[in-house]
C-alpha cells in the first residue's frame, strides 16, 4: 500500500488495525560513470515497496534528496544541509505521529544519511523528554543492504569488488528496475576504483575519487544480479521490520 495512492479514510481504517509505516529515504547524487544519479532513492523506494507488500504495511513517499554535499563536484548532485535533513525528518515523523502512527521505519539507500537521520530521531526524543512527555513514536533507520542475504550475494557476485560507493550491487539493482538504462560490461579505468574514506568537502572527494566510485567495480554488475539482490533485500528487510515491531512490544 502506497500512502500517496490511498484516501484519508483508507489511512484512517489502516490505523484502526495497526500503527506502523515504512518511509524510503535516499539521495540524488552521482554514482560513477555508469550509475544513475537517483540510485540511492530508487533502490530504497523499490526495497521499501517490496517490503510493504510482504508485510502488509503502508509505504510513505520517498525522501529522495539527502545529505550529499561531498558529491557536489559531480554534475547533477543535489544535497540538503544536515540541519535541513534533520528538520525534514522531524516534520515527517511529527505529521505521522499526529495521525496516530507509532512505529516509523525508514528504509535507507544512502550511507551519508545515517548519522543525520539518527540525530533527527534523538532530537524528537529529546524534545519529548524535556517537555516531560512520552515521545509517542518509535523510529529506526535500516539500510537495505544490511542483512544476511544481500552481503552473501555480493560476495558471490563481486568477490570483494563491490566497494562502498557506486557499488556494483546498487547499480545492478537500478538496472533490474530500469533495464533500458543498463550499461552491462562497461570497462572502467581502473577496473576497481581507489578505496578510502578521507574527505572533508566536495573538492577533496573529487580529487581522491576522480570518477566518483569508491572501491567498486561496476563492470561486474548485471541486470540478473539486480533482480536477485532486490528479492534478497526485501527478505532481509522483512526480518528487520519484524524485529523493529517486536522491540516496541
Amino acid at each position: 500500500m502506497q500512502l500517496q495512492l490511498m484516501t484519508w479514510p483508507d489511512v484512517q481504517a489502516y490505523l484502526g488495525r495497526r500503527t506502523d509505516i515504512i518511509i524510503p529515504i535516499g539521495s540524488t547524487e552521482q554514482h560513477g560513470p555508469t550509475g544513475l544519479v537517483g540510485t540511492d532513492a530508487l533502490t530504497a523506494e523499490a526495497v521499501a515497496r517490496g517490503l510493504g507488500e510482504a508485510v502488509g504495511a503502508i509505504v510513505g513517499p520517498t525522501l529522495s534528496v539527502g545529505m550529499a554535499h561531498h558529491h557536489l563536484a559531480f554534475t547533477g548532485t543535489i544535497t540538503l544541509r544536515p540541519t535541513t535533513l534533520i528538520a525534514l525528518v522531524k516534520d515527517v515523523v511529527a505529521s505521522l505521529r499526529r495521525h496516530g502512527f507509532r512505529q516509523v521505519l525508514f528504509v535507507n539507500g544512502h550511507g551519508g544519511n545515517i548519522a543525520t537521520v539518527n540525530v533527527a530521531f534523538q532530537e524528537l526524543y529529546a524534545e519529548a523528554s524535556l517537555a516531560g512527555e512520552g515521545a509517542g513514536v518509535r523510529c529506526a533507520l535500516v539500510n537495505w543492504w544490511d542483512g544476511s542475504r544481500v552481503p552473501a550475494l555480493c560476495r558471490e557476485f563481486y568477490a570483494g569488488q563491490d566497494g562502498s560507493h557506486a557499488t556494483a550491487s546498487e547499480i545492478a539493482v537500478t538496472w533490474a528496475l530500469f533495464p533500458e538504462t543498463a550499461r552491462e560490461g562497461t570497462a572502467h579505468e581502473p577496473p576497481v576504483a581507489p578505496s578510502g574514506k578521507g574527505w572533508t568537502d566536495a573538492g577533496e572527494y573529487r580529487r581522491n575519487y576522480p570518477d566518483g566510485r569508491i572501491g567498486s567495480n561496476p563492470g561486474l554488475a548485471t541486470i540478473e544480479q539486480g533482480g536477485r539482490l532486490l528479492a534478497a533485500a526485501v527478505e532481509d528487510m522483512a526480518e528487520k521490520h519484524a524485529a523493529f515491531l517486536k522491540a516496541g512490544e
